[in-house]
C-alpha cells in the first residue's frame, strides 16, 4: 500500500511542480519524512495539505495526472463523493472503509488532499464558522451515520433525516467560505470539513484554537521521503511540535497501528513504477 501511495505522491508532485503549485506533506506523512525519511513503518495512508488557492489551481489541472497511476476525486469530479476534501485514488484498486460499503462513490487506495481555508479574524465570527462547519460536516456524514453501529438509535434517526437533504447543499455552504480564502490574507487557516483536533483544541492557546499559521503552508522546503523529494513546512519543528509534542519519541508498540478499519481491499493488477 505504501509503495502505491508513493507512486501517487510522485505523480502529484510532478503535476504541482510543472504548474508552480505549492503543497506540503502533512500529519503523519510529514512526521515520517522527518523522523523516518519516509513512511512511518506502521502507517497505512498519506496526507498532503494545500492552501485553498493552490488547491483550486490543482483541481484545474488534475486532468494531467497519468490515468494509469491515479485520478483526482472530490465532489466536483465524483458527485457521489461526500467529503469536503479531495483524494488521489490509485487506478485499478479498491479500498472500502468499514461502514461505507453502501456509498456509491468511486473507491481505491488513496492519498488525502486537505484544502486549507481562512478562519475569520473576529472572535464571534470564528465561533459561528466553527458551528456552521460542524453542521455541514454532519450533513456530509449523514449517509454513513444513519447506518453506523457506533451511533445511538437517536443519532441514527437524526442522521436518517439529515441524509434526505441533498448533499449539494452542504457543498454550497462550504463554498461560501472557500471563495473568501486568499493566500495573501493574514488569517489563520484550517480544513473546514475535517476537525482533526476536536476537544483537544480547548487546551491550545487562543490564537491556535481555530486555525494554524498560514506561514507553515506558504514557506516550504524540500524533504527526503523514500528516496524522493517532497515539500513540507520550512519550519517543520514548530509544525510537528504543535501536532505531536515530542515528535521524535516513538509511541509504545501497542499504539503502532493502522488508521482506518477496512471492509474490502483489492490491490488489483497494479505494478510499482
Amino acid at each position: 500500500m505504501q509503495l502505491l501511495e508513493l507512486d501517487m505522491l510522485k505523480e502529484f508532485d510532478r503535476v504541482c511542480r510543472k504548474h508552480g503549485i505549492r503543497y506540503t506533506l502533512s500529519s503523519g506523512t510529514m512526521l515520517g519524512a522527518v523522523r523516518h525519511k519516509g513512511f512511518i513503518p506502521w502507517d497505512d495512508d498519506a496526507d498532503v495539505t494545500m492552501l485553498r488557492e493552490e488547491y483550486e489551481k490543482f483541481v484545474a489541472v488534475c486532468g494531467e495526472l497519468d490515468p494509469e497511476i491515479c485520478f483526482f476525486q472530490d465532489h466536483s469530479t465524483d458527485p457521489e463523493y461526500r467529503w469536503g476534501y479531495g483524494k488521489l485514488r490509485r487506478t485499478g484498486t479498491q479500498y472500502v472503509r468499514v461502514g461505507q460499503e453502501h456509498l456509491k462513490c468511486k473507491t481505491g487506495i488513496f492519498v488525502d488532499i486537505f484544502p486549507l481555508d481562512d478562519v475569520p479574524n473576529g472572535a464571534i465570527a470564528r465561533v459561528l464558522q466553527k458551528e456552521r462547519c460542524f453542521v455541514t460536516r454532519k450533513l456530509m456524514y449523514s449517509e454513513v451515520g444513519r447506518l453506523s453501529d457506533s451511533q445511538s438509535p437517536f443519532m441514527r434517526r437524526l442522521y436518517s433525516l439529515m441524509s434526505k437533504i441533498p448533499v449539494d447543499y452542504a457543498f454550497h455552504r462550504l463554498n461560501k467560505y472557500a471563495r473568501k480564502s486568499k493566500n495573501s490574507s493574514p488569517n489563520v487557516v484550517r480544513t473546514l470539513m475535517f476537525d482533526a483536533l476536536g476537544k483537544k483544541a480547548k487546551k491550545l492557546p487562543k490564537e491556535l484554537r481555530y486555525g494554524r499559521p498560514k506561514k507553515w503552508f506558504l514557506d516550504v522546503a524540500e524533504y527526503e521521503f523514500e528516496g524522493c523529494r517532497f515539500f513540507g513546512p520550512k519550519d517543520y519543528d514548530e509544525y510537528l511540535r504543535f501536532k505531536y509534542g515530542n515528535y521524535m519519541e516513538l509511541p509504545p508498540e501497542d499504539k503502532r497501528q493502522q488508521n482506518s478499519p477496512v471492509s474490502f481491499l483489492d490491490f488489483g493488477d497494479t505494478v510499482r513504477r
